[in-house]
């Protein structure tokens, strides 16, 4: 089968069927997406060296990584291969180790295969210095920042995730919030804490303690945040918690008070890591930094760079909220508790979805009123 055969069973010339499958030209959806029906129904499978050497491309991407886990990494990769294979363009993951001399090593290695393009994702957001110089193929930082502003970052908007949180808390009822994280050093972490803290400061409250107690990332320092919380603040009824690790942690510290997540004390975590946040005791409340949402964004980002139209600066994406058990409105016949006093649900809030079943908020929604 040829791109003629295809053409024909299209109904469109040869040209504007080898611009739908190269997902290049300004070709309408609907006739993008005849084209492929008719090469899928052929069984047509275009020769990669011939369209090569016929548009100067080799039709991959290098994404490097320094997330070894791929807890963030893979839903980013995802996500941009959601955006490039209508294209058909392949994606090469190299997982960097946190190591600069091996990153170096790969950044050589996928210039030698001559990438068309470059996408750079991690585990953290915090500014890093450049993959490299006046390279000769676009790069997009995802989930990282570079510190060159002549760069294109794009990062979860870890600040109004945090007042997200903050604000869904108190549409539920509550007043008396505190907030567990992780290390200072964390520019995820100063973000969050900023944004339940303005939350707060725009309801006339405070942080439950005074202040967010910074730890890290475990559920072991949940457990010890959550003991001094209850010391420190007696009327304490609910915690927002830098992330689901540490969520799980003050759950069991919570119950092991003797009180009732959510009744007595509600819960929000950060990540939507499914494996913690369903299973969870309730299932947990999260905000979700919308990963594979944000490697569809770096991927047509890279897409267009690589088409001559190229972005720069830090782009912050909007996280959204997933409803579980753990933030649930307070019953309006709930017995007061032992130590936490008592607050009515207002009217009019929603039930929880389902055990270990996320209900996410669309963005406008939960922006207007968590």
């Amino acid at each position: 089968m040829t791109i003629t055969d295809v053409a024909r069973l299209a109904g469109v010339s040869p040209g504007t069927a080898s611009k739908a499958l190269n997902g290049r030209g300004g070709i309408s959806a609907d006739t993008a997406d005849r084209v492929r029906q008719a090469a899928e129904r052929l069984g047509y499978q275009p020769n990669a060296l011939a369209r090569g050497l016929l548009t100067g491309r080799s039709f991959t991407v290098g994404l490097i990584t320094t997330d070894s886990f791929g807890r963030f990494s893979i839903p980013v990769m995802q996500g941009a291969e959601d955006a490039l294979g209508p294209g058909l363009i392949s994606v090469f993951l190299c997982d960097s180790r946190d190591d600069r001399i091996r990153e170096q090593h790969y950044l050589r290695t996928l210039l030698e295969r001559r990438v068309d393009g470059i996408i750079v994702t991690g585990r953290r957001q915090d500014p890093r210095e450049p993959i490299g110089r006046d390279l000769p193929v676009p790069v997009v930082y995802a989930m990282t920042h570079s510190t060159d502003p002549a760069d294109l970052s794009l990062i979860p908007d870890d600040e109004e995730g945090g007042a997200l949180a903050v604000r869904h808390l108190l549409s539920t009822g509550r007043s008396s919030i505190g907030h567990v994280t992780g290390p200072r050093r964390f520019k995820a972490a100063l973000l969050r804490a900023r944004g339940a803290e303005k939350a707060l400061a725009a309801a006339g409250l405070e942080l439950a303690g005074g202040e967010p107690l910074f730890g890290e990332w475990t559920e072991e320092w949940g457990r010890q945040a959550t003991d001094a919380l209850l010391r420190s603040a007696p009327g304490l009824d609910a915690i927002f918690c830098g992330n689901d690790q540490i969520a799980r942690g003050v759950a069991d510290a919570v119950r092991e008070a003797g009180l009732r997540v959510p009744e007595d004390v509600a819960l929000v975590g950060f990540d939507n890591w499914e494996v913690i946040a369903a299973s969870s005791r309730p299932p947990l409340t999260t905000v979700d930094m919308n990963l594979r949402e944000l490697g569809r964004a770096a991927g047509e980002k890279l897409l267009a760079a690589i088409e001559g139209h190229p972005s720069a600066g830090l782009h912050l994406l909007p996280c959204s909220l997933v409803l579980r058990e753990s933030s649930r409105p307070r019953q309006p016949s709930a017995a007061p508790p032992a130590v936490v006093p008592a607050q009515s649900a207002p009217p009019g809030q929603g039930q929880p979805a389902p055990s270990g079943q996320g209900r996410p908020v669309p963005s406008g929604q939960a922006r207007a009123g968590g």
